[in-house]
């Protein structure tokens, strides 16, 4: 029998549902009827109150594919709280329907044994509910650790940072951080409490624009006289030296750079998923900037619209401490209208920072007139606020990010930097300094709207990886094909691809967007390095037919099998004049692609 749930997982942090760790899993399969969720609930609450678990209460939230069923329970209780999660769903399911579960239990035996590193430590699981509670109480005897609860607390109470994982428990971060292994916890009384501290600390998250303004804190942060470790979907970096290469937007991530002796500031990239999967992994940040919100990896994890990813963004408010800032997208309708939810969903809301690409929009001139932090556009100078002190940063059109003002995106960007970074004690004129020239030199902001000269074409290399970016970065190649010195203007060319953990409906979206802007080409590419469960070749079918759909003629659309294949292809038809967009996500195809344009 398959078991009815998928995903069960531990939250080492605050997450979608609560400020606390827990577990959750994903039902699968079955319909979230109104009894089997109070059933579930009843189990839950009975043995929470048994261990003697307090918090905040268990949530399911349901979705599309069924529900996401979530418990708190201390972080040392963690493996038990998944145990208790399917011991609850499960039994729940047999008593509402006896012959179709009658083999649950079995089943429930067999994954643990086949999951167990040592099976003869297994204590088989059994769905009685008084045998169960006996279970449970041993299974907890077990996990429980007093001296990471105590340490834990101490670190709460002096406003300390802390991360958790199987292996280590870390005391503050960066320079000042200490790690200990779990076997090896010392009494609080054991802790150098007064040599450790916290280093500024930043995360960001978002739909889009996250990595730039990542880089554009970390360098804001390394002028001020700072050494920054900081997480992106490149890798880990100390300033310019790169400790690892890879996706590390998610806990992994955040747990290196903290773990990094040298770092004076830390900025975490915190993506969706790995909010989703195992919470955010450290306990508090002095800033959190939120970017946007669109539509982007709908149908995992149970989010399938706008309304529940921007609340798996706006879980990063849960660790901002009264002292710090929570920089949100003030052009974002949906995170103005959640924001105003923040003190009912954690209790408390912590002190906003809103940009916009108007600094007289309504929501900032408001946000001021009471003493808020704010940063936008006045006539054509980005404009911050901060602690009652007004600043101009410079003129917009002549920070290199934003493409002589064409490209908004990277105003915003570099709108929530200043805020973000003034939060975390930059001076305004560092921030000034640090916008007049980055993204002057394309390795500045790598694979993010990088500019090239190749054979007399205007070539942009960037990440746009959902809607709203293609047509950010479009907006921008329609604006240089304008005003390039060939008369008339050159032509307009397109890479095209989408990872494999897309929707068919976002897929085809992103083909709607390139045709708005009538490309003379469009290579639609094999994403060969994120297939993520799809066939090679279907999301270059669903592509194609759908730009087909959409009026594009089929002269004008090329297929290659791989990103650097799409890319030389696309290269191969530049001429003097053109314009060509490479949105590109493969690092190693990336590399090879700069190496080409390098050459010139």
């Amino acid at each position: 029998m398959a078991l009815p749930f998928d995903n069960s997982r531990r939250l080492f942090g605050a997450n979608l549902f609560f400020a606390t760790t827990g577990a959750v899993l994903e039902l699968e399969g079955i319909a979230a009827e109104p009894e089997l969720l109070q059933a579930w609930y009843t189990r839950v609450a009975a043995v929470r109150s048994r261990l003697g678990w307090d918090g905040p209460r268990a949530v399911a939230r349901v979705h599309r594919r069924g529900a996401s069923l979530a418990l708190p329970a201390p972080v040392d209780q963690l493996f038990v709280a998944t145990e208790v999660n399917e011991w609850a769903l499960c039994a729940s399911l047999l008593e509402s329907a006896p012959q179709r579960w009658q083999g649950l239990q079995e089943a429930l035996i067999a994954a643990a044994f086949e999951a167990a590193d040592d099976p003869e430590a297994v204590i088989p699981p059994v769905l009685e509910e008084s045998a169960a509670l006996l279970r449970f109480e041993r299974l907890a005897a077990l996990e429980v650790r007093p001296r990471l609860t105590a340490l834990l607390d101490a670190a709460t109470d002096r406003k300390l940072l802390y991360i958790v994982d199987d292996e280590m428990l870390t005391l503050g971060g960066g320079e000042a951080g200490r790690d200990f292994p779990m076997g090896e916890l010392p009494m609080v009384a054991g802790v150098p409490w007064n040599q450790l501290h916290t280093v500024p600390t930043a995360l960001v998250t978002g739909s889009n624009g996250k990595t730039t303004t990542v880089r554009l804190l970390a360098r804001c942060a390394r002028a001020a006289g700072f050494k920054s470790a900081y997480s992106s979907t490149d890798g880990v970096f100390l300033d310019d030296e790169l400790l690892d290469t890879g996706d590390y937007s998610g806990p992994a991530g955040a747990r290196m750079v903290m773990r990094e002796l040298r770092a004076q500031t830390a900025i975490l990239e915190t993506a969706r998923g790995g909010i989703l999967r195992r919470g955010i992994a450290v306990s508090r940040a002095k800033v959190a900037v939120v970017t946007n919100v669109s539509s982007d990896h709908f149908g995992e994890y149970g989010i399938d619209d706008l309304e529940g990813l921007a609340d798996v963004k706006l879980s990063v408010a849960a660790i901002v401490p009264p002292d710090g800032l929570l920089v949100l997208n003030a052009d974002d309708a949906l995170l103005r209208a959640k924001a105003n939810g923040l003190a009912l969903r954690l209790s408390r809301c912590p002190p906003l920072g809103w940009f916009s690409l108007d600094a007289f929009s309504a929501p900032l001139t408001e946000h001021r007139a009471r003493g808020g932090a704010t940063c936008g556009v006045n006539d054509g100078h980005l404009q911050l606020t901060y602690e009652g002190t007004e600043t101009d940063l410079g003129s917009i059109a002549s920070m290199p990010l934003t493409v002589d003002g064409h490209a908004t995106y990277n105003i915003a960007n570099l709108a929530a930097a200043a805020l973000a970074a003034a939060a975390l004690g930059i001076a305004p004129e560092v921030i000034a300094r640090v916008f007049a020239t980055f993204g002057a030199d394309p390795a500045d902001n790598v694979g993010r709207m990088m500019c090239y000269e190749y054979r007399g074409a205007r070539v942009v290399v960037d990440y746009a990886h959902n809607s709203e970016g293609l047509r950010g970065l479009l907006t921008v190649a329609e604006h240089l094909r304008s005003a390039g010195t060939q008369s008339p203007a050159g032509r307009l060319g397109l890479l095209l691809g989408h990872a494999g953990n897309r929707r068919d409906e976002e897929i085809r979206d992103l083909a709607a967007v390139a045709a708005q802007f009538r490309p003379d080409l469009i290579v639609v590419k094999e994403n060969e390095a994120h297939l993520r469960g799809r066939e090679p070749g279907e999301i270059p079918r669903i592509l194609r037919q759908a730009l087909l759909q959409s009026g594009m003629a089929e002269s004008s659309l090329r297929l290659r099998m791989s990103e650097v294949e799409a890319a030389l292809s696309a290269m191969e038809w530049t001429q003097p004049g053109d314009v060509l967009a490479l949105p590109i996500h493969s690092s190693q195809a990336r590399a090879a692609v700069l190496a080409i344009l390098a050459q010139g």
